[in-house]
């Protein structure tokens, strides 16, 4: 009925419950296969421009409690290929992309994932191709977003963990400061969110990596430093 009566204005009062049922809709769309583009054909173009351009606009709201997006989730969807994994990475994509506005770095991005989507949903590509270039394009993502962080608030956060380790510094602490505290700087700013501080998976992640880098990497298993610096990440992250 929308694709018969479209762009009818006797229309404009049922889009807000119109695209509401889009965004149902796209969460549980089907995979990029056969059946995934009947169904989507199904729908007719009227109504996959709406669906399309409300993503576009304002993305689709998600619990980000369970949806981080770093290198070993990229790396795990190139090499298992999971579609659901692939859905998932998708929503992140769209959610992060659109935090960054009219950058005009993250506007590409998104015109690009756009069209990775349309391709796939035309059936242009398959999953596999898809899933190289939704992850391509995620890493891409990644590396935009470490180099929008402002010159002044990244110097402030590494001075800051740097005089933390100066002062905390013992025997077994070794002297090679800045590349620990480069090596933190690095991976916190790639597996961060916004709000990640008050989020139960966010503060998880971080505690892993600086686990990874004073533990394992390191070899420095002071509880003391290691809290110190993550209320330091959580502060100045």
């Amino acid at each position: 009925m929308w694709e018969a009566l479209s762009p009818d204005p006797v229309l404009n009062q049922f889009e807000k419950d119109y695209k509401w049922l889009s965004q149902v809709y796209t969460s549980v769309k089907p995979a990029s296969d056969d059946n995934g583009r009947l169904l989507w054909h199904a729908l007719g173009a009227q109504t996959t421009a709406l669906i399309h351009e409300h993503i576009h606009v304002s993305g689709i709201n998600h619990d980000m409690e369970e949806m981080i997006l770093d290198a070993e989730v990229i790396d795990d969807l190139m090499n298992k290929k999971d579609p659901k994994q692939a859905e998932k990475v998708l929503k992140i994509l769209i959610s992060r992309l659109n935090k960054h506005g009219n950058n005009p770095t993250f506007k590409r991005l998104s015109e690009r994932l756009e069209a990775i989507r349309d391709k796939a949903e035309k059936g242009l590509i398959n999953s596999i191709e898809f899933i190289k270039e939704l992850c391509q394009l995620a890493k891409e993502t990644l590396q935009a977003e470490k180099g929008t962080e402002p010159e002044v608030e990244q110097k402030n956060a590494k001075a800051a963990l740097t005089e933390l380790f100066l002062e905390l510094k013992t025997d077994t602490t070794p002297a090679i400061v800045e590349r620990i505290v480069n090596d933190i700087d690095e991976i916190v700013r790639v597996v961060r969110f916004d709000g990640w501080q008050h989020s139960t998976v966010g503060e998880r992640e971080v505690k892993r990596e600086l686990r990874k880098i004073l533990w394992t990497k390191y070899q420095i298993k002071d509880e003391d430093l290691f809290n110190r610096a993550y209320d330091y990440i959580k502060e100045y992250y």
